[in-house]
């Protein structure tokens, strides 16, 4: 036992050359620690207003996008659940007159006020979330390329906002959950939820507190392509523009408004074509278990309630079986018309935001 412990001790880092090695070692592990700390980096009262306004930007640049296209939002979702067996509507077009013609001006933001409510804490942790996943990632990348100039590359700005979108997805999904059910309640039909809060009330009491996360597991996986692609290509897009001289301002300043939203509309158009089909999936998860729902979803009361999914493969399994697979880009139109301004609204806005509040820096810095 003593020759054992004898040998693994003198082969160990701690041991070498005895006691003067051992304690060699520990003054080198206390300096390497010393160094660290001192990297990192104390927030001082600046750095943290900073931060606040760059998250209140964030929180405004989402709630102008979605209000601005917050008719062509419920229309996506409403032809996402109608039931197939007896649609009602045909199209984005004719959907929206029916809208106008049985609801008035105020169908069109139905559901708007809790996706505002939703959408303000998603963008601002959205935002936020990105450049602090942008920061830690190119520090990564600088130290195990050892190249300290290095620049995030389009993957790597892939995989910032893929974070960002999960971050930021996950912290406010039962808003969305609640979203959705209100949205595609009609006039005609039996308004089940009075609000927010009692929609949240009688969800959690007729189909338990999980209830809130239904179609959240499709909600992760298609966010990483849409939110991720999303700033990868608005990112990598303005890089490239401001590489190029013949696509500068004259003035050397930053891109102009409308090249801004420019990139942002491209980085909509490729973000929402990926991921569209989770989408409608995570819309019919949420309406599984409504009680008394929306003859939208049960078809004028031919059937009591919405289709019975089990989970996402079987919503998928059932979609393509009993509607072709065309069903999964049910409301791509409306989607792809809104999609595009929202984005390009929402990046926009943002920008605007910090540039009147005086944010002088990157929350990341």
């Amino acid at each position: 036992m003593g020759q054992g412990n004898t040998a693994y001790c003198q082969t160990s880092p701690l041991y070498v050359d005895g006691k003067d090695g051992a304690a060699a070692t520990f003054v080198t592990l206390a300096q390497e620690a010393k160094v660290a700390t001192e990297e990192v980096k104390v927030p001082t009262s600046n750095a943290i207003l900073s931060i606040c306004k760059s998250l209140i930007a964030g929180g405004v640049a989402g709630g102008v996008s979605r209000t601005a296209v917050a008719p062509l939002e419920r229309m996506k979702i409403l032809l996402q659940v109608q039931n197939p067996f007896n649609p009602k509507y045909s199209g984005t077009i004719q959907g929206l007159k029916s809208i106008w013609g049985s609801e008035g001006l105020r169908g069109f933001f139905k559901g708007n006020g809790t996706n505002c409510a939703r959408i303000i804490p998603n963008s601002a942790v959205k935002f936020f979330a990105y450049e602090e996943a942008s920061r830690s990632i190119l520090w990564a990348y600088r130290k195990e390329s050892d190249q300290p100039d290095a620049e995030l590359t389009p993957v790597l700005r892939l995989g910032a906002g893929a974070c960002a979108g999960i971050i930021a997805m996950s912290a406010t999904y039962p808003m969305d959950m609640v979203r959705g059910r209100l949205t595609v309640q009609t006039q005609d039909g039996p308004l089940h939820y009075k609000g927010m809060y009692h929609a949240f009330r009688t969800i959690i009491h007729e189909e338990g507190a999980r209830a809130l996360y239904k179609g959240w597991l499709p909600s992760v996986i298609g966010v990483v392509p849409y939110v991720g692609l999303n700033f990868a290509v608005y990112e990598s897009l303005k890089d490239w523009i401001l590489k190029h001289p013949q696509w500068q301002p004259d003035d050397g300043a930053d891109l102009a408004v409308l090249t801004k939203l420019g990139c942002g509309a491209a980085a909509g158009t490729v973000g929402q074509t990926v991921a569209y089909p989770l989408d409608v999936i995570r819309r019919r998860l949420q309406m599984v278990g409504w009680k008394s729902a929306s003859p939208i979803v049960t078809a004028d009361g031919q059937v009591k309630q919405p289709m019975q999914y089990t989970g996402m493969v079987d919503a998928f399994r059932k979609t393509v079986k009993y509607e072709g697979v065309g069903a999964l880009y049910k409301g791509l139109v409306p989607n792809s018309v809104k999609v595009v301004p929202s984005i390009a609204l929402a990046f926009v806005t943002y920008e605007l935001m910090k540039d009147l509040m005086g944010v002088e820096m990157r929350i990341s810095d």
